[in-house]
């Protein structure tokens, strides 16, 4: 038998990472929910970012599975010292434990698995899992983007009258929407907040200033899957596993509703 052709292999391994991927963001929700609303340990690193030992679980928990499964590929984590080492990798796993820590430990929903593989820089295999609604968004490049299996997109269009919005407040306001617009209560997670975009129960979302790539790059693909876009505000694209993992202000919906904000905005430059 002639050995297999170098597309066939690499579909291969495409299905194995996702397959991958899938059964240990899964696997991850799923310790995760069983640690949640417990007595936990928990402590602030950094300026204000709290961190909790089932954080640090469901981290262990997930680099065990991944780098076990395919130890030549990059690692960056909320949770993980960074290796620069990473730098030097085509592919690389971007994981957030638990995305929404903040919510997670005060016993709300809003929190989620976050995980994504990224090739030279851009994210190909996506899922987000939010256990305790049991809602697992996947999504591959070029393959769209699911939740619970079932395809998602976008909403449509570019008129900003009735939208629900998400995000901090001083974006939205910016944003001058007429009456009629929904903005919609403080979601925990940002990954989450992200893929609302994808499934339409959120028309615009916003980040602020400060996001890190574990943050994003699950969402980016999940959002751009599902025929939508996530850039900068300015309407510059994510690069992700750069030596430096934090990014600005940044604006996620449908394509043509994206284009309008992203004019919106460079008329009106957010300092």
């Amino acid at each position: 038998m002639p050995d297999a052709s170098p597309d066939t292999r690499h579909s291969e391994a495409g299905a194995r990472d996702a397959a991958l991927l899938v059964e240990t963001v899964r696997e991850a929700g799923a310790l995760a929910l069983s640690m949640f609303r417990t007595e936990l340990r928990n402590w602030t690193k950094g300026a204000s970012s709290p961190v909790s030992e089932a954080d640090i679980a469901v981290n262990d928990l997930i680099r065990d599975r991944l780098q076990s499964a395919v130890p030549d590929y990059g690692w960056l984590s909320e949770e993980s010292a960074d290796d620069p080492a990473r730098l030097d990798k085509r592919l690389v796993w971007i994981i957030d434990p638990i995305d929404g820590t903040r919510a997670y430990l005060a016993g709300r929903e809003d929190w989620c698995v976050s995980a994504a593989l990224v090739d030279n820089a851009s994210p190909i295999l996506a899922a987000v899992f939010a256990p305790v609604s049991n809602e697992f968004f996947f999504a591959a490049r070029g393959a769209g983007a699911t939740l619970n299996g079932v395809p998602i997109r976008a909403s449509t269009g570019a008129e900003l009258d009735f939208v629900k919005v998400a995000g901090p407040k001083p974006l939205i306001e910016r944003l001058a929407l007429p009456d009629g617009a929904n903005i919609l209560p403080r979601i925990g997670s940002l990954a989450l907040r992200l893929c609302g975009v994808a499934d339409c129960r959120i028309d615009i979302a916003f980040a602020g200033g400060q996001s890190r790539d574990w943050d994003l790059a699950a969402a980016d693909l999940i959002v751009h899957e599902a025929d939508g876009t996530l850039t900068t505000i300015a309407g510059e694209p994510i690069v992700y596993n750069r030596p430096e993992v934090t990014h600005g202000v940044l604006v996620a919906a449908g394509r043509d509703r994206h284009a309008r904000i992203v004019e919106h905005f460079r008329n009106r430059p957010v300092s």
